[in-house]
């Protein structure tokens, strides 16, 4: 019986404590065999990895934010933050592009 309750989480919402345990689970990331696709109510498909604690699946969606936010995780960096706090997991990185000039 699968009784856990079951989140989807963009990376606007992540929180310090799911990031560790996708962190946890896919310590060197994540690959095609872990990426779970499945439609939403308004009919958009969604790509996203799956992590569990004792009482919920979350299913976190995958972005180039989520990509590079595992990569470059270091626990200090949430350390002043409430595991529950949607606001401690910055969505601003810049991504490298060789073709500017």
């Amino acid at each position: 019986m699968d009784q856990l309750k079951r989140v989807i989480v963009d990376f606007k919402k992540l929180t310090p404590e799911v990031l560790r345990l996708l962190v946890e689970e896919y310590p060197d990331g994540y690959d095609d065999a872990d990426i779970i696709s499945f439609r939403n109510a308004q009919g958009e498909r969604i790509e996203a990895v799956e992590v569990l604690t004792e009482d919920t699946k979350y299913l976190v969606k995958i972005s180039a934010k989520l990509e590079h936010t595992m990569a470059n995780y270091d626990e200090e960096d949430y350390e002043d933050y409430d595991d529950d706090d949607p606001d401690a997991i910055s969505d601003d990185f810049e991504v490298d592009n060789e073709e500017e000039s």
